[in-house]
């Protein structure tokens, strides 16, 4: 019995349109991770690229559940001794929702140049308009 390995120039790549409105974060960000390394597909191969294109509107909309909002907190650091920077969620989501959520999934891919690669098929928009129409999105149903 031999293992499928897919090579990189054979996996197709399709593109899908997630309308993020009133759903989780994490719920969301967890499930369009999983379409961007193409665990969703029977020809994954885990040092391959082999997710798809995901277009992700209306992330101005999406929800945090419990309290969340005002005790959850966005932390970067300055690398310079005591330069953590705290910012609680309400105040990213009203700032840039589109990084709050590139930053959720960014959590969820992996670390490292192929990681990087996924992440870069990401394309997050505030409302329901898009650049996109070109490639033809098919809807994605999230689970949640």
């Amino acid at each position: 019995m031999k293992s499928y390995l897919a090579k990189p120039n054979e996996v197709p790549q399709k593109w899908y349109i997630v309308d993020v409105e009133g759903k989780p974060l994490g719920r969301a960000a967890s499930q369009i991770a999983l379409v961007l390394r193409g665990k969703n597909k029977p020809t994954y191969t885990p040092h391959v690229d082999t997710g798809d294109y995901v277009i992700v509107i209306n992330c101005e909309k999406i929800v945090l559940t419990g309290n969340k909002l005002n005790q959850k907190m966005l932390r970067h650091h300055t690398q310079f001794p005591g330069g953590l920077k705290e910012t609680p969620y309400k105040e990213v989501l009203a700032k840039k929702p589109e990084f709050a959520f590139k930053e959720a999934v960014r959590g969820m891919l992996p670390k490292g140049t192929l990681g990087r690669k996924m992440f870069g098929k990401l394309k997050v928009y505030k409302g329901p308009e898009h650049e996109n129409q070109a490639q033809k999105p098919e809807p994605l149903i999230l689970k949640y």
